[in-house]
């Protein structure tokens, strides 16, 4: 019985951890969600984050980030930069 239970822990603490994607996972997915390369970010210490850079996503590309990391475990975050015109 005990030996379930911890098999049970083991297995459903490998379901929760995301693991980290490459660069070429996000980078097909920036193609896919037609952002620019180096626009989707994962974070390494909060890997369940997925950082989307992006200052006019639209609602399609907004979309397909957010289904893709929930596919993948990942929470979808959209930051939309503004710089002040020099």
């Amino acid at each position: 019985m005990r030996r379930a239970v911890v098999f049970s822990v083991l297995a459903l603490t490998a379901c929760v951890t995301p693991r980290m994607h490459t660069q070429d996972e996000l980078n097909a997915v920036t193609r896919q969600c037609g952002l620019a390369l180096g626009e989707l970010i994962q974070d390494e210490l909060e890997k369940k984050v997925l950082i989307a850079l992006r200052t006019d996503a639209t609602v399609q590309q907004r979309v397909c980030v957010a289904r893709w990391a929930r596919r993948n475990g990942l929470k979808p975050v959209f930051v939309s930069l503004q710089f002040p015109d020099s």
